[in-house]
């Protein structure tokens, strides 16, 4: 009796799969591109798709001629958000978390860590320009070979009613990784939409704002609406 012989599969292939049997099925967001992922209004700023919605006044990071970041302005409030690159198989929050806490120890704040709705995030009072300190969320979400680092401030890192908008948008954020080879934590690099270039060459260097994280922000362009 002769048996159908099982064919091989070649190492690659044997790789892939493993790699996505390791690696479970998200049910919520921040997504990325290469998953399914519930529609809604987004801009696309290159390596981050960031949900908008009316009374969003969003801007932009500056590190060098580099744009690494993008700033959420809402009822008094702020969201920063920064998407780096991360290993395949582990992630990196539970190590920027405490490198985090240690920064803003050193620059006379305090941090302790609680649960949220990402999981452990970081709790820290800062101390503010104009005297006395100001309360500070840092969230952090490891995706796949990226993370994503989002800093609340104002009325709604101390439980008013827009952390639940900000936080929505943090669950909505698309990351396009892409595919070329990048170090962990090297800034996954943003670019200004098309319709949105234009004004910023003429605005320039756009409006100060308040510094909400102290470690590697840039200042802020344009504005999108």
């Amino acid at each position: 009796m002769f048996r159908r012989r099982r064919r091989e599969e070649s190492p690659a292939v044997k790789a892939a799969v493993e790699e996505a049997e390791q690696v479970p099925a998200r049910e919520s967001g921040p997504w990325d591109s290469e998953e399914p992922y519930p529609e809604r209004e987004r801009v696309d700023l290159g390596g981050m798709r960031l949900p908008v919605d009316a009374g969003f006044e969003i801007q932009l990071n500056l590190a060098g001629e580099q744009i690494v970041g993008a700033v959420v302005l809402y009822d008094e409030s702020a969201l920063q958000v920064h998407a780096f690159a991360a290993p395949k198989r582990s992630g990196i929050w539970d190590e920027v978390r405490a490198e985090l806490a240690e920064g803003v120890k050193s620059a006379g704040g305090t941090a302790e860590e609680r649960e949220g709705p990402f999981g452990v995030e970081l709790a820290a009072r800062i101390p503010a320009e104009s005297g006395g300190d100001q309360p500070v969320r840092y969230i952090g979400v490891d995706g796949p070979r990226w993370f994503l680092r989002a800093v609340i401030s104002g009325r709604a890192a101390q439980g008013a009613d827009s952390a639940a908008t900000l936080e929505g948008v943090v669950r909505d954020i698309v990351v396009v990784r892409g595919d070329e080879p990048m170090a962990p934590k090297e800034a996954i690099e943003l670019r200004l939409p098309p319709e949105a270039r234009q004004g910023a060459e003429q605005q320039g260097g756009g409006r100060d704002k308040p510094d909400l994280n102290p470690f590697g922000r840039g200042p802020e362009i344009a504005e999108i609406r």
